[in-house]
């Protein structure tokens, strides 16, 4: 999310930074570069006007032209608004009722909202421990209920099971009802959507509000749709008391557009934004942390947060401690870090939240191929237990089945194999000390903290 947007600003930024002192007219001309960038990221043209005004006011005031460095001081008059405009604060779900805590779930259809409904499931399960109950009342889409049965058992967590001959007003009576016997925390309500808003599902959804009075009413929303998910929003808050959004496909949306629109239309918080399929793909919206992202300044808070959710800390130790007696690094070795980082969404994703990365030369980006992580892994898993832990036997007719087992070809083999031989040998100069030799000769080249 935010290619484009982060590209065109952080060029815009690193001019500015470089700069002993700032003018009416070089403000201006960032500020034009600024409005161009966020039109092209379909942000909707009054949050850009919005956002550009309260810029030029702060930049021409004496909080920048005044200031030792106006550059660096423009660069955080940006920031500060970026946050501003997305909410200044994490706003996470209010559970704080008598259980269970009813989430109801709107959205136009294709928004994403039973994937949605599985990855809350799965977060409210596993980060804040609670009893979770999930129900669909689509009854136009038997797929839906499917589907929802799925993800429900890929998780574990209940599911209430519903019939497309109920009414949906009868399925949510009866799924409250069982919440409640069986007592469970939050009980997930899953709606029907049509392609666009319409007055019989606007009833259908109403009605459904009345009848589970729910603490949470969030609307989910493809941010693929750009402005038109922030305009869509603000229908669907005037017909419902929406307590905030989730966006959905930011892995797939370039732009960012509805990121920077969506708080601004509608005045309510964006509280999770969801990447991919996975049921471990959703997010808490960070304002502060995706404005960083945004200008080039990367997000190491999440990241951290990531590797210590969807690290395998056991498997972890043990690697570290075979390092360390300095045995060899096998290819189970290697297949269990390529796991690793497929967990962590792989590459591209970490890339992402990597400071400077949006600096980065295209030719470099574009070698980032996270499917390589999948053909390594089924290389690996093509061999058997002797070749994975002494690659040396791997010969001209063992490469042949090797690849032959994985559907790849020989060359996909050779590839790998010298691939482990150049990560044996960093992980080998690593465990005789090599990592401490390596930091005293960067001594003077890293930044303060990271000193021998």
């Amino acid at each position: 999310m935010f290619d484009s947007l982060s590209e065109r600003l952080g060029r815009t930024i690193k001019n500015l930074r470089g700069q002993g002192r700032l003018t009416e007219d070089n403000i201006k001309d960032t500020m034009r570069e600024v409005r161009m960038a966020l039109l092209e990221a379909d942000v909707a043209l009054p949050v850009v006007k919005s956002f550009i005004d309260r810029v030029r006011e702060k930049a021409l005031g004496q909080e920048v032209m005044g200031s030792l460095s106006p550059g660096q001081s423009l660069v955080k008059v940006v920031n500060d608004e970026l946050v501003a405009i997305m909410g200044d604060q994490v706003v996470g779900l209010n559970l704080s009722t008598q259980p269970p805590a009813v989430v109801l779930m709107a959205g136009l259809q294709g928004a994403g909202k039973t994937t949605t409904v599985g990855k809350l499931a799965r977060r409210l399960k596993e980060q804040e421990r609670k009893k979770v109950m999930v129900v669909s009342c689509d009854v136009y889409r038997p797929a839906a209920i499917k589907q929802l049965q799925t993800l429900a058992e890929s998780i574990d967590v209940t599911f209430f099971d519903s019939d497309i001959e109920q009414t949906p007003d009868a399925i949510a009576q009866a799924a409250l009802k069982a919440a409640k016997t069986q007592y469970m925390d939050v009980l997930l309500v899953d709606t029907a959507g049509r392609l666009a808003i319409d007055d019989a599902m606007m009833a259908e959804i109403k009605n459904l509000h009345k009848t589970l009075d729910p603490v949470e009413t969030l609307f989910v929303v493809d941010s693929m749709t750009g402005q038109d998910a922030a305009n869509t929003a603000k229908a669907f808050d005037e017909a419902l008391p929406l307590t905030g959004v989730v966006l959905t496909k930011t892995d797939g949306d370039a732009r960012g557009g509805a990121a920077l629109s969506v708080r601004m239309i509608t005045g309510k918080p964006i509280k999770f934004i969801g990447a991919g399929e996975k049921t471990d793909a959703l997010e808490a919206f960070h304002p502060d942390r995706i404005a960083s992202r945004i200008l080039g300044m990367g997000d190491v808070l999440s990241l951290v947060e990531e590797v210590s959710a969807k690290v395998d800390h056991e498997k972890a130790e043990k690697f570290a401690k075979k390092m360390k007696k300095g045995k060899n690094f096998d290819l189970e070795d290697m297949r269990d870090q390529l796991e690793q980082m497929a967990n962590m969404g792989g590459m591209a994703a970490m890339l992402d939240k990597l400071p400077g990365a949006a600096d980065l030369p295209d030719a470099v980006k574009n070698k980032v191929n996270d499917k390589e992580f999948s053909r390594q892994i089924a290389l690996i898993n093509s061999m058997t237990p002797q070749e994975r832990r002494y690659p040396a036997v791997i010969k001209g007719s063992r490469r042949k089945r090797i690849a032959a087992g994985a559907g790849l070809q020989v060359q996909d083999v050779n590839k790998l194999l010298k691939q482990h031989l150049t990560m044996s040998k960093t992980m080998k100069k690593m465990s005789k000390g090599g990592m401490a030799k390596m930091m005293r000769s960067m001594q003077g080249k890293l930044p303060p903290g990271f000193g021998m």
